[in-house]
Order: C-alpha cells, then structure tokens, then sequence
C-alpha cells in the first residue's frame, strides 16, 4: 500500500499527462471553437458560418499547422488546471461521505468547487491560450499577430495591462469552470457508478466510455453560454483610451444576446461537444488505465 502524500503525488502526475494527451489530440477543435465564438463581436462580421468553414480557412491561410496554434499555453493550463480538479475532487469527494454514499447534487457541488479553485490559479494560462487563439484570426482580416509566443503574450499583458490583467476575465472564467465540472465531475463519477452498480458493464474501458459520454453532454449544456462570454472576456484588449468593448460579463452577455440573440450563447455547442466528447475520452481512458498500472484503485 503505498503512502497517501506518494498515491497523491502519483495522482497529479497521471492527470497530468492524461490531459497533455487529450488536450493534444482535441486542440484543432478547441481553435475552432474560439474563432467561431469570436465570429460576429466584429460589425463587419454579419456573414454567417459553421465549424466546418472556419476550420478550412484556418488551413487555407495557416496550413494544418495553424490548427494547433496555442498548444503550449493550453498544456501550461492544463499543468495547474487538470490535476488540481481531479485531485481535489476526489479528495473532498471521500471526505464528504466517501465514494459511495455521496449523492448526485454532492458530487456536483463538490465538482463545481474543485472547478473553481483550479480555474483561478490557471486563469493567466488561459488567457495567453485564448489570445493566441484569437491572433490567428486578426492575421487572417489582415491585421498584425499581437504575440509572437507563449511568454511573449505573458510579458505583453503584464507590460499593458498590468500584473492583474493576467487575471482578466477570471469571473466569468470560474463561473464557467464550476458549470463544466459540476457536469463533468459529477455526472462522469456517477455515471459510471451506475452503469457497474446495474452490471450493465464493468469497470472498463466500455464504462469510462459511456461516462465520458454522458459528462460531455452534460459539461457542455451548462457551461457553453459562460464559456461564450469568457471567450470574448478575455480576448478584448484595453485600447489605448482605457476602454475596452465590454464592461463585465453581464455587460457582454446583455450585449451579445442584443446584437446576436439568444442562440449566440451556445455558439460553438457543437464543436464544443464534439471536443468535450473525444477530450473525456481520451482523458479518463488514459487516467484510469494509468492510475491501474501504477496500481491505484478506479477513479
């Protein structure tokens, strides 16, 4: 039995290289997803289009290359993100009540907090992902790429808009991040939980698989209008007036359901679904196969 400061440490460094996996092998979706969420902030951008468009003008103008644009600072994130809230869920989880006595609505607020708490220490990650994200397409409208690189965004930030500008958008950001792992979390630790407890399926890669369904679905559904705003939160740069386009997250949410309606708050559902999806399943596939090489127990 190993000692609970080494299982712990063990943890971290599966969930972390889980997610460097998934997060490599979904990234594509990721970008497209944010330009399609940034599609229609710009006047001049009244044309309406799909997931499908916005990603082969990215390969039209950047090569498949250009796909992966923002790759460093999403695996930076996910350093600080994944392992704080899959470890952190699971250690309140079995000091609220244990594994199996915690009910759905516990599970969700557990997962909600564990969220939260991982959001704000990588929200600066995030933020330089999301920006770069964004350049890609200020290249395509013919405009300058605002950073040249990872730490070249950080220093960018810090030098304009200060050491708190790091931090910018972070409300919305953990609103989001406590709807996505409250569904995420809980309904994935649930699920599975059911489909072995009605011997429907062990616990196996068939198990995980269903769950990872299930928690895409559900992450997906709550958190897409959160994300929306986050996006454009965080991409907005201060102009050098000091104004920037939104004030706060309501003011962004009342500004985008003005101009765009209500549907704009789950722009990029389907994309974001279709990543959320292949993200949880190459995620808990590996974490829970890696957690069982180095003889820990399920998740």
């Amino acid at each position: 039995m190993k000692p609970r400061n080494d299982e712990t440490y063990t943890k971290i460094a599966l969930t972390s290289l889980s997610a460097m996996v998934a997060e490599t092998s979904t990234f594509p979706i990721d970008l497209t997803k944010t330009r399609l969420q940034l599609h229609g902030e710009s006047l001049s951008s009244t044309r309406s289009t799909t997931a499908f468009r916005v990603a082969a003008e990215i390969v039209r103008r950047d090569g498949p290359l250009g796909l992966y644009k923002g790759l460093s600072p999403a695996i930076l994130r996910h350093l600080f993100y994944t392992p704080i809230r899959i470890v952190g869920y699971e250690h309140l989880r079995n000091a609220v009540d244990g594994h199996d006595s915690v009910s759905l609505t516990g599970k969700a607020l557990v997962g909600g907090i564990s969220g939260v708490i991982a959001q704000v220490v990588a929200s600066p990650a995030d933020l330089v992902k999301v920006r770069m994200q964004a350049d890609g397409r200020m290249v395509s409208q013919g405009l300058q790429s605002r950073y040249s690189g990872t730490f070249d965004a950080l220093n960018k930030i810090i030098r304009t808009e200060g050491f708190r500008g790091l931090w910018k958008g972070v409300f919305p950001n953990v609103q989001r991040a406590f709807l996505v792992n409250m569904g995420e979390l809980a309904c994935y630790d649930h699920a599975k939980y059911f489909v072995i407890q009605n011997q429907i399926c062990g616990d196996n890669i068939y198990s995980h698989t269903l769950a990872s369904i299930m928690s895409g679905l559900a992450a997906t559904a709550l958190s897409c209008p959160a994300d929306v705003v986050k996006t454009r939160m965080m991409n907005q740069a201060v102009s050098k007036e000091g104004k920037s386009m939104y004030n706060n997250s309501y003011d962004c949410l009342v500004k985008t359901v003005r101009v765009e309606g209500l549907r704009a708050l789950w722009k990029g559902f389907f994309p974001t679904w279709a990543r959320l999806g292949p993200w949880q399943f190459v995620f808990w596939v590996s974490y829970e196969k890696f957690r069982e090489l180095a003889g820990l127990s399920s998740f």
